[in-house]
């Protein structure tokens, strides 16, 4: 039997704190979950608690055929997408859904966020899109999910929230920010004139420096 590690877990507890003290999500909703890379083993946040009330013995453990292996709790309803988006890109390690204002907007008029600012296109693609809606919790949620994210690193649920991924948990918290800070300013560029996107060719270009030549390097 894989080993279960606490640090993980009590990661799950000190991250979706870090969520609900800013602002990202209210009450019981949202969550989140990660992957350890060694086990393939997922640590996702127990359904129905609130942030400040868990602790490390109530988070839920399960694998790859989403069977939960460790925890006395049930799983937030929403671990098919959380699994199901891990399971199709091994790039991602972290997934947080939360309930946030702006990029929520663009989920109830149906309307995707493109891209508009340099650091949204270099750390979550060229645009963010609305995947099909579903029931929350359904396996039909999962899979409208995982095809909307794509390659990308965020998606928005209509009439309900937003997904943000990554590699770890600071990156995927700091895509949070980067995709409602980006939506508010599209709010506002479209109050006042005329957003204009950038260049498929520059957007391209930004990834590729993002990824191979920005920060000190190994």
């Amino acid at each position: 039997m894989s080993v279960v590690r606490k640090e993980l877990k009590q990661a799950i507890v000190d991250g979706g704190l870090r969520l609900y003290e800013q602002g990202l999500t209210v009450g019981t909703w949202g969550n989140l979950s990660i992957r350890d890379p060694e086990t393939n083993l997922f640590y996702i946040k127990p359904s129905g608690m609130r942030y400040p009330e868990i602790r490390v013995d109530d988070i839920v453990v399960m694998n790859d055929k989403r069977e939960v292996v460790d925890g006395h709790r049930k799983p937030s309803i929403e671990y098919n997408f959380h699994i199901a988006i891990m399971n199709a890109r091994k790039d991602v390690n972290c997934v947080m859904h939360y309930h946030p204002v702006y990029s929520s907007v663009f989920g109830v008029i149906y309307e995707d966020i493109p891209g508009i600012s340099e650091d949204f296109v270099q750390l979550i693609g060229d645009k963010v899109i609305n995947c099909g809606y579903a029931l929350p919790g359904t396996e039909e949620l999962a899979v409208h999910v995982v095809k909307g994210l794509g390659e990308r690193n965020a998606v928005l649920i209509p009439n309900h929230g937003s997904i943000c991924v990554g590699g770890d948990f600071d990156t995927t918290l700091k895509t949070i920010h980067v995709l409602e800070k980006t939506a508010q300013v599209y709010i506002l560029a479209k109050s006042v004139g005329t957003p204009h996107l950038i260049e498929p060719d520059d957007i391209l270009a930004m990834q590729d420096f993002a990824r191979n030549h920005y920060g000190q390097g190994k």
